[in-house]
């Protein structure tokens, strides 16, 4: 997790405000499903719990294929997708037959009309497309930029926040030597 000024920055990055409907794709332990809320898997049952947890009455926990979101869930102000998008071109995606093109679509479709779609990830060297998402959990910028762009959506915001020039971006994300401390992207794209 990132410190307290970084964590603020993200969420106000986002957009993300008291009214917000909000898709936290991925959750992990729902530590950002958690600070979502407060604004206003490893399993499902853990973010069911959560949903459950006095004053957590804004979150519902969903469980779902990744391109069946429009059949499960409301029309979203937000859809976050932290440090997973490299994730869309990983054999494990790959072997349900999706592709990150129809995740593009299904958050397109996911989202009212101005809504964002945020993608804060971890970099790649310029130029490596998505040749590093299974071997290093890392996905070129550009390639995010252009697959995103391609669904419909407009670019409207990116964010040096968590850039760090210091990363060679040439070892696994959860290496000791760089792990919590990569270079990232953060973008904010809008459905139009």
């Amino acid at each position: 997790m990132y410190d307290q000024p970084k964590l603020s920055e993200l969420i106000r990055f986002a957009g993300i405000d008291a009214g917000s409907t909000v898709i936290d794709v991925y959750p992990g332990d729902g530590d950002w499903t958690r600070l979502f809320s407060d604004v206003k898997s490893d399993s499902v049952s853990r973010m069911r719990a959560l949903a459950k947890e006095p004053g957590r009455e804004n979150v519902e926990a969903v469980s779902a294929d990744l391109v069946a979101m429009p059949e499960v869930t409301q029309p979203a102000d937000v859809l976050w997708l932290h440090l997973f998008y490299h994730d869309l071109h990983a054999a494990l995606i790959e072997a349900r037959d999706a592709t990150a093109a129809d995740f593009n679509r299904v958050v397109y479709e996911r989202l009212k009309s101005g809504g964002s779609y945020v993608i804060v990830d971890h970099a790649a060297a310029a130029g490596a497309g998505t040749r590093d998402a299974q071997s290093l959990h890392r996905i070129d910028p550009a390639s995010v930029r252009e697959e995103v762009e391609a669904a419909g959506f407009v670019l409207e915001a990116e964010s040096a926040m968590l850039a760090n020039k210091d990363d060679a971006h040439s070892v696994k994300v959860f290496d000791p030597t760089i792990k919590g401390e990569t270079d990232r992207l953060a973008y904010r794209f809008v459905k139009p």
